[in-house]
This record gives structure tokens, sequence and C-alpha cells, in this order.
């Protein structure tokens, strides 16, 4: 087989064909994976490609393997065995009530957790498999449902809508605020101040009272929010709320307000899907998130009927 360049096949491409080719449908093999009929012919669309040959045969009433398909199935049915029989690898649960979600670690740990238990059973039963990533990943290839992420804006190639967004405020140790105390805005400029994947934050809440910023070199910088919040509750600078993803820090004194003013964050959080009809799982579970994130539902249902 002479494949198109030296990168390995993905796994989630050999696992789309091993059940295409299991069941002799691209449509059976998406309800055996739980992903769309189009994620299962684009993986196989991608391995004809790197293999630079046919794997199926297609037809009216489904699709049969070629000679050279049905060679590559005999050694990954082989390879899955073998992986299954020599490990202790975990196996994400199937069917049709479960949805695939995508996140940042901060989104994820902060304002996803604490709702789980809702968004997962109420009103009805739904078992969300939950993927923390920070790329922003194919959708539609990779077989994923929906993706909460912070950002500008939609990000092309996917259906988006903005969940919420956020007035951010300064905050700190209780026993750096005691310290800070109260006053004009100039005065956190005494402090370290705590960014997360930029500045534009501080810039934002500088901004709009009247003060310009940037970034020096008594500043700190991380790249995760769970991080940025660590930092503030260990003394080691202001940092910016960004409600809702604060409220427990808060509510449990780990951290406090030092000052009341806040400014609108120019990231806000927007809910993503693959071009498409979504699932019905996956349309029950947009509903549900945008119940807990506040968002219409004008809006959602909007969403969940755009085809682009």
């Amino acid at each position: 087989m002479d494949h198109s360049s030296d990168t390995m096949v993905p796994l989630e491409t050999l696992r789309a064909f091993d059940a295409a080719a299991r069941t002799g449908s691209f449509s059976a093999a998406a309800d055996r994976l739980n992903i769309t009929h189009g994620a299962v012919s684009r993986q196989i669309a991608k391995l004809e490609a790197w293999l630079g040959l046919k794997v199926f045969d297609r037809g009216a009433r489904g699709v049969t393997l070629t000679i050279e398909g049905n060679r590559l199935h005999l050694r990954t049915a082989e390879a899955f065995a073998l992986i299954s029989s020599h490990s202790d690898r975990w196996v994400e649960p199937r069917g049709t009530a479960v949805v695939r979600l995508t996140s940042i670690p901060s989104i994820s740990g902060l304002w996803l957790m604490p709702r789980m238990a809702a968004l997962e059973n109420d009103p009805t039963r739904l078992r969300i498999v939950l993927e923390v990533d920070i790329r922003q990943a194919d959708l539609a290839d990779e077989g994923i449902d929906l993706s909460i992420r912070c950002g500008r804006g939609s990000i092309p190639g996917r259906v988006s809508v903005q969940l919420f967004e956020e007035q951010v405020f300064p905050i700190a140790s209780p026993e750096l605020a005691r310290e800070i105390g109260r006053g004009d805005p100039a005065r956190l400029l005494k402090f370290p101040l705590i960014n997360d994947s930029d500045a534009s934050g501080w810039r934002a809440w500088f901004a709009a009272q009247g003060m310009d910023y940037r970034p020096r070199p008594q500043d700190r910088r991380f790249e995760d929010y769970n991080l940025v919040l660590d930092a503030a509750a260990y003394g080691l600078g202001i940092a910016l709320a960004r409600p809702p993803l604060t409220g427990h820090q808060l509510k449990s004194g780990r951290i406090v307000a030092v000052d009341d003013r806040t400014a609108l964050n120019p990231v806000s959080y927007w809910l993503d899907r693959p071009i498409g009809r979504p699932r019905t799982a996956a349309a029950d579970l947009s509903r549900r998130i945008a119940s807990q994130a506040g968002l219409s539902a004008e809006k959602l249902e909007a969403f969940i009927e755009a085809e682009r």
C-alpha cells in the first residue's frame, strides 16, 4: 500500500473503518461509535487518501470491503484485539444518549463540573463524555458533538452561539486584599498583576477606569485560569474574577474582591457544534447548557436549526 505521507493514521480513523467494515454501513457505524454519518464518511475518505486506494465499494444498500480493504481490516481487527487483551484501557460509553463534549480545563473544572449532574439528569438521563483539550479540534472529523470555549467570535467550519459574557473585577487573597485596601484604581499597580492567556482583561478593566495598562516585569502570566486563581489565592498578586467561573471560590473566601469596579471582558463564552444537523442527544444537551447559561430559547433554537 502506498501511503500519501509518513504520518501515522489517527486511531479514530481506524475505529471508524473497523465499525463500517463490521456493520457494512456508514450509518450503522455512526450509531455504533455515537458520531454522525458525515464524521464516519470523512474518516473513511481520510483513510483512503492516506492509503492512496479505495477500502470500500459504495452501494445503495451500504458498503462492502474491497480486496485491499479486506486485507486492512484483517490487520486492524488483529491490532484492536491485541490492544484489548493486553491493556486496561478505558472503554467509552456508547449509545444514542451519549454526547461527546469538549472544553478547556478552566471551563471544564470551574463551570461544567458543578453543573454536570444537572446537565446529565434533568429532565431525562444523558451521558456526557467530556474531553478536556486546549486545541481547536475539528469537531466533525473527531466525532465531537459540542464544544464550549472562550473566544472573540465564531470559528469557520462550526455553528456557534454566544453563551454569555462576563464583567471582570480585581480579586486577591484575603491577606493581600487587606494590604491593598480601598481607593483609586492606580493603587493596584503597586502590586503584581496576574494575567491568563493574554493581557486583554486587565487592559479592558483599566481602560474602563480611564487608564492605560501594559504588562510589566513584575506581573505574571498563566495560560490556564485555574492557575490564575491558585496564584491569586496564594498571594502572588491581583487577578481578575471572571464570573461565573469564580463564584465558588469567592463564596468560600479563598479569594476576595479588592475593587468593586467592573469591565466587560473582550473574551466571552461560546457553544459550538459541527455544521449539519445535530444528533437528538446533542440538541438536548445544548438546551440544558443554554438553560444553565441563561441563553434565550430563541437564540438556542436558531443555533440548533442552523445548517451552517
